[in-house]
């Protein structure tokens, strides 16, 4: 008997490695390694929500069209929107998707970026009636933050080159590449904000990491910097010079737990907040060229909520009343008579209304198809609170199926967003509805310490030396989920990407016992590697964030947390998924987590994009990866689809 229950015991352990097999094949651009077949009933189901697309907000053009980003075939491109309801004509037209569109003022022409397989080495490139794409910046080169100046006949942004963590600032006219010159070189990651209006003086901001910006103005006649808003370290976004340029406007937590707007007088450095204290962050805002209006949207609990205001009488306008869910996008037109919301919620794909100003009326400009999926099924947020191992209360969004009855378990699926400075926020996902009803789980997707949108204290507990007590949050999540009587805590898996990939392998190397698989998409295996490898023009962003690995005691920290060092932990089955052409987590990051589990003898599937970086951009990568998602979880979730 002894005998039995010791073979019993050994057939449990993890096998040599050398007794294993690495089954290869590909599909398309991707590489899978001992990924099984998809069953071709699980893929039709699947394929159910991969048919919506949304709208995002670019800019308004001269001729008072909106211009939107939206996806015909495999890649998102830029279109135009002529009137409310009206058809969306494709202007941009390319295999890779385009990042971003701006309205070059007082032409038809329109400036976009674009890279090539995720690479982020953005470009620059101006579109006109022709319809024939015209590169204005350097091959090779990463450019970004673009402004234009009232007139359109200049243009200013950033560039980075590859090797260097310094940015410099150029200029160019927007219709002529031979133009494009440098204008000052600087130090770290500094990039333009706004032009004066009298275009005399540059606003730049360097971002010294997700948490703290230094703002300065730029001479361009005679290259003289000079810093502005001097102080203790705070975030400083959305810098924007008031229309008689004597003062700025920027996002700002100086003196502050939240974010608020403030106004910078340029000559007495003073800092004023324009509204009163507010519980909860403004996210963004828009101030119309006259400098008259000013929109913001404000993040409450996830939740976006819209304001607009006369700043120059302070007079009380109509306020604008999208429907309830997570804003993306806010643009007032040149005039300022007219604001663009893009907007999403868990019920539905990006939308895009109108607001006038003036009239105070709300119409509805694009209308997004959400595919072959009854909305009267789709899963709606619940908003909890648990409390992690040091009382601290962590917010949780959950997702529980309709289907299930009152009462009855269902496995769980634990979503951790990536960052680790943003937030898990109920706006359309696709995935978290395929997983709900296909896998018939819940979805839980919390907001560990470190998340944005609940103050600056709130932001900063995970630094550096604490990054595990956002893994305990984790733990403390699992053992929240084993007191509901409508979850069941034998079937729990994880799933992140980037910092949440970190985050998935770190919380299998801790709390394996208590879940039944995990997946990591392009996460950190070990710091110390990562921060070695990753590009060099965000490398000492993110020594900011997550510590120096050149200092000794950080060293030390990160041979002990990072999740390579923690492999033996890691006892039930992984998916990992990676881009060839990530800047951020480099290739080789999940490569060495692959071959540490599978030293052990444990089972990995690995899924990796020839054409992709930091996350998949492209909808058949998007469809195989939810495809290959889905079976892995089905399997260690022991579900049929739709069946909890």
């Amino acid at each position: 008997m002894r005998l039995a229950l010791l073979l019993t015991a050994a057939a449990l352990l993890p096998t040599p490695a050398l007794a294993q097999q690495v089954d290869t094949r590909t599909i398309g651009a991707a590489t899978l390694e001992n990924v099984p077949p998809i069953a071709p009933e699980l893929a039709t189901a699947v394929a159910r929500y991969q048919q919506s697309r949304s709208a995002s907000v670019a800019d308004w053009a001269e001729d008072g069209s909106l211009l939107i980003s939206t996806r015909f075939g495999a890649t998102a491109q830029i279109h135009r929107v002529r009137a409310p309801g009206g058809d969306r004509t494709q202007i941009t037209f390319a295999a890779e998707p385009v990042a971003g569109a701006r309205s070059i003022p007082g032409t038809d022409r329109i400036l976009f970026t674009r890279d090539t397989g995720g690479d982020e080495w953005f470009q620059i490139y101006t579109l006109g009636r022709d319809g024939t794409p015209v590169q204005l910046t350097e091959p090779g080169t990463r450019n970004q933050g673009v402004v234009i100046a009232d007139d359109g006949k200049r243009i200013f942004w950033s560039q980075a080159i590859k090797g260097s963590g310094d940015y410099s600032i150029w200029t160019a006219n927007p219709l002529d590449p031979a133009s494009r010159k440098l204008l000052y070189q600087g130090k770290g990651a500094i990039g333009p904000d706004d032009i004066s209006p009298d275009g005399k003086t540059l606003l730049l901001s360097l971002g010294v990491s997700n948490r703290e910006d230094r703002l300065f103005t730029l001479d361009i006649a005679s290259g003289t910097v000079t810093e502005i808003a001097k102080g203790a370290p705070a975030v400083f976004s959305n810098a924007t010079f008031t229309r008689g340029g004597r003062s700025i406007l920027a996002i700002s937590d100086r003196g502050s737990d939240v974010r608020r707007i403030v106004e910078i007088d340029l000559a007495s450095g003073a800092i004023t907040p324009i509204a009163p204290p507010a519980k909860w962050d403004v996210e963004s805002f828009d101030l119309s060229d006259d400098g008259r209006i000013l929109a913001w949207t404000i993040n409450e609990d996830g939740y976006s909520t819209v304001g607009i205001r006369d700043l120059v009488t302070r007079r009380a306008l109509p306020q604008p009343t999208p429907p309830k869910g997570v804003i993306g996008g806010l643009k007032l037109s040149r005039d300022g008579k007219r604001l663009a919301i893009g907007v999403s919620s868990a019920m539905g794909p990006g939308d895009i209304y109108g607001w006038d100003v003036d009239s105070g009326k709300l119409t509805r400009w694009t209308e997004s198809e959400i595919g072959p999926i009854d909305r009267a099924t789709l899963p709606e947020p619940k908003l909890v609170r648990f409390t992690s191992f040091d009382k601290l209360s962590v917010p949780a969004f959950v997702y529980r199926p309709k289907s299930a009855a009152p009462g009855k378990k269902t496995p769980v699926l634990i979503s951790i967003h990536g960052g680790p400075e943003a937030q898990a926020r109920p706006g359309w996902s696709a995935t978290i509805a395929s997983f709900v009803d296909t896998l018939g789980a819940t979805v839980i997707v919390p907001n560990v310490r470190g998340s944005d949108g609940y103050g600056r204290k709130y932001l900063d507990m995970d630094n550096a030396a604490k990054r595990e007590d956002s893994v305990k949050d984790i733990g403390a999540l699992l053992d929240w989920i084993a007191t509901q009587p409508d979850l069941d805590a034998s079937r729990v898996a994880v799933i992140g990407g980037s910092y949440g990939g970190y985050m998935s392998l770190a919380v299998m190397t801790k709390y394996s016992a208590k879940l039944a698989g995990g997946v990591d998409l392009f996460g950190i295996g070990d710091w110390t590697t990562f921060l070695q490898n990753t590009e060099a023009y965000r490398r000492d962003n993110r020594r900011a964030e997550y510590g120096d690995e050149r200092d000794p005691e950080m060293a030390k920290v990160f041979a002990r947390i990072s999740p390579r060092a923690n492999v033996a932990g890691i006892t039930k089955p992984m998916l990992i998924e990676q881009g060839h052409n990530d800047p951020r987590v480099p290739q080789s990051e999940s490569e060495q987590m692959v071959a540490a589990i599978r030293a052990r003898g444990v089972p990995v599937s690995y899924l990796l994009f020839a054409d992709e970086g930091h996350g998949w951009r492209k909808k058949p990568n998007q469809d195989l990866s939810l495809q290959v998602e889905m079976a892995f979880l089905r399997r260690v979730l022991a579900t049929e689809p739709g069946k909890p």
